[in-house]
């Protein structure tokens, strides 16, 4: 058995590039970009009014407050031309300034009557106007390798016609799960059974990371196990098992899975939840294996202790520390790292957190009323407001 530290960095010592993949930009949200993204114009690409009123000619001494309306310069036609510096024109929230006018004043400080505008409210020279590449310039980065595509960059990525992109590549995933104890969803169980769980709480899990998975659950017969992994791992660069790797007369998987060539980097771990924890690498199919504890809160836990910095790394992406100030004591008095069911949250400008009661590894439900795992090291006490690690299993604002 190792420590938690140990394991740790064994898991993320393992990481892999699974390369990338063009997708359409319907299909880029959670994805991280491959490529640099440049601007293919100015951004924006013309002097552009804020608001809706007139286009005018600021004069410094403004000796007019009274502009006659020569037209109408509507979002999406082409650029007008003010023909009198004592004209105007129209101009409506996303259209391009008129040619001679370099100034737009919002209708609410107006009075237009018989085709003539009147300014009420004190003007500024070039207010209410959005100026050509004051964001970008043509060929600058807009986006960088590496970032994570959410709606903002979705609306950057259409601004500059980018219908394709290059993304990393997200691994092929399989769920596998074996106890004769356990029936499908829609089954209903016989007293000495259970519902499948654990493989649908982690295809949402990797859903929720943009992320397809198949599930597969195989009967404790060794025969029928060896036969299902080898066709998993021919097809899977990675293997999330659920079940069967503790110390169980049907516990068949860390004998099978190095007895079909699956090398072995540790298996048990000095912590609480998931001390079973199975950790290996099938070199022939380049295919990582996750193998949890079949207890719910401890396939739940392993997969954002372990799995989810994994992923991250091998994405390209930051595993950031988090950490929230403790209301309430804790005292860890074994020699295992613990995670603790809590639920941060923002308090008066930190982050604050709170235990949440939980009955053991098998309870499920306690999982919906937190958002995450406070890590306690061993023999270590926390007094109250005291900073503590936090994992979080879900977003927290």
């Amino acid at each position: 058995m190792i420590s938690f530290e140990e394991a740790y960095q064994i898991v993320l010592s393992k990481t892999h590039d699974f390369g990338n993949v063009t997708v359409p930009l319907a299909k880029a949200d959670g994805r991280i970009l491959a490529e640099n993204v440049f601007a293919d114009r100015d951004f924006p690409p013309f002097d552009r009014a804020t608001k809706d009123g007139i286009a005018i000619r600021f004069d410094q001494e403004m000796p007019l407050d009274t502009f006659a309306i020569e037209g109408v310069a509507a979002a999406g036609s082409p650029q007008k031309e003010l023909q009198s510096a004592s004209g105007c024109y129209e101009i409506m929230t996303g259209a391009v300034l008129p040619k001679n006018t370099d100034t737009v004043v919002m209708y609410e400080h107006l009075d237009i009557r018989d085709g003539s505008a009147k300014i009420v409210k004190p003007v500024t020279k070039g207010q209410n106007i959005h100026y050509r590449g004051s964001d970008e310039a043509q060929g600058a980065v807009v986006l960088s390798e590496g970032t994570l595509v959410t709606a903002a960059e979705i609306g950057v990525l259409a601004s500059i016609g980018k219908a394709e992109l290059l993304v990393k590549k997200n691994p092929r995933i399989t769920l596998f799960s074996t106890g004769d104890e356990l029936v499908p969803v829609n089954q209903v169980p016989k007293p000495h059974q259970i519902r499948q769980s654990n493989s649908h709480t982690l295809r949402a899990a990797l859903f929720e990371n943009g992320i397809a998975s198949e599930i597969i659950h195989i009967k404790d017969d060794r025969a029928k196990i060896e036969k299902a992994l080898l066709s998993a791992l021919e097809n899977s660069e990675v293997l999330l098992v659920s079940g069967g790797v503790s110390k169980g007369k049907y516990d068949y998987l860390p004998e099978v899975l190095e007895g079909i060539g699956v090398q072995k980097r540790f298996h048990r771990v000095l912590q609480r939840p998931g001390k079973p924890f199975w950790f290996g690498e099938h070199t022939d199919s380049n295919t990582t294996i996750f193998g949890f504890p079949g207890n719910p809160t401890s396939t739940f836990a392993n997969f954002h202790i372990y799995f989810k910095p994994w992923l991250n790394k091998c994405l390209g992406q930051a595993n950031a520390e988090i950490q929230v100030f403790l209301e309430e004591s804790f005292e860890n008095t074994t020699d295992l790292m613990r995670f603790i069911r809590a639920k941060a949250y923002i308090k008066e400008g930190k982050m604050r957190g709170n235990l949440i009661d939980g009955n053991g590894s098998g309870d499920l439900t306690s999982l919906t009323k937190a958002n995450g795992f406070i890590k306690v090291k061993p023999g270590q006490t926390i007094e109250n407001n005291e900073k503590v690690g936090f994992i979080p299993t879900r977003k927290i604002i």
